[in-house]
């Protein structure tokens, strides 16, 4: 952002003072959210939102409070799709949260990031999309959000818990012909019929977790609700890209390579990656009054323009590799390339 070479102290204070100023910032809209106070200016008749979490392990006095990791809570929500590529899709207007916090508090900062990017007095019908968790039950907070099953996690429960290709298949098919009752009279049957105990258990798992998720094992697509039709420059698509999204937002940069949080420390870097990753993060700090990076850098930032920050700066895992070495320096290039010891 910045095109300067900050050390990793610098970079951490301003991480942390940051993400404490927008942490304030989402409070603030969840206040006004419960009060019917929104500040968001977007309008559309259909909000689809998925959530789900992901496990970071933790460092120092959290870990001795937590163990050894603990939950981080994501949540995004968009108001459609438009076409980029062939076979490639973008989401549209996609706003993003994650915390450690407490189910409770998670939806209420939630409900706050929505309120304060769309107008929700427009939204007409919200759908939901999650992998059961009680959590996400919690989000479903008016009649007209209407809450699904990840089709992910409802493929792979029962990938995981039935063996019998030909028993799979039949209750593949229930579920596409929306025969919900005997779908559930079918597994609770094979469960029974079963002397295997290891088997019969896996079939009682899939039978538990489907009843408790019965209202969300049809997609919200086939059950032929009314929702406002899609603006020219948009369309609706199936609800599934939570997998990816959790990914992308949180585990590509703190899950992995040993990487150990506090939760505080975590929390304020999520809020930072939610915003980069929905392409807010420059206008969240616009409206920051008192985010600065130290003083010594904020004659040279005001002067310098993003074309010419380098695509890579600083002196990261991999700086050494990105090394400019002048053209008709030949033999400086030869020195730098690491040669195996034996042919």
């Amino acid at each position: 952002m910045t095109g300067q070479t900050i050390s990793h102290t610098a970079a951490w204070n301003v991480v942390q003072t940051i993400g404490k100023q927008i942490d304030d910032h989402e409070q603030h809209e969840a206040v006004l959210a419960s009060e019917n106070k929104g500040t968001g200016t977007i309008e559309t008749g259909v909000l689809f939102e998925e959530q789900d979490s992901i496990h970071l392990n933790l460092q120092g006095k959290d870990r001795k409070k937590y163990g050894d990791n603990k939950e981080m809570k994501v949540a995004i929500a968009y108001d459609g799709a438009v076409k980029k590529g062939k076979n490639r899709y973008e989401l549209t207007n996609k706003v993003a949260c994650a915390n450690f916090e407490k189910s409770v508090d998670f939806v209420k900062r939630k409900d706050g990031v929505i309120a304060g990017a769309y107008n929700v007095d427009e939204i007409e019908v919200r759908f939901l999309n999650g992998d059961g968790a009680s959590w996400i039950k919690k989000s479903k907070t008016g009649e007209n959000v209407h809450i699904q099953l990840d089709q992910f996690h409802r493929n792979k429960a029962i990938t995981r818990n039935v063996l019998k290709p030909e028993v799979r298949e039949t209750i593949t098919e229930l579920l596409y012909a929306k025969e919900i009752d005997l779908m559930l009279h079918v597994i609770e049957v094979e469960a029974l019929s079963t002397d295997d105990e290891d088997e019969r258990e896996k079939y009682m798992a899939l039978h538990t977790y489907f009843e408790n998720n019965k209202e969300g094992l049809v997609p919200v697509n086939r059950r032929g609700l009314i929702i406002p039709a899609p603006s020219e420059d948009k369309e609706y698509r199936g609800m599934g890209c939570m997998e990816s999204n959790i990914y992308t937002i949180i585990g590509n940069r703190m899950k992995g390579g040993r990487a150990c949080w506090s939760i505080k420390g975590g929390n304020n870097l999520a809020r930072l990656l939610c915003l980069k990753h929905t392409q807010r993060l420059s206008a969240a700090l616009k409206n920051l009054s008192n985010c600065v990076l130290p003083e010594r850098y904020v004659e040279e930032i005001i002067t310098t323009s993003a074309a010419k920050i380098p695509p890579r700066v600083g002196k990261g895992y991999n700086g050494f590799k990105q090394t400019l070495i002048p053209s008709n320096q030949k033999w400086l290039k030869d020195i730098a390339v690491i040669k195996p010891l034996y042919s």
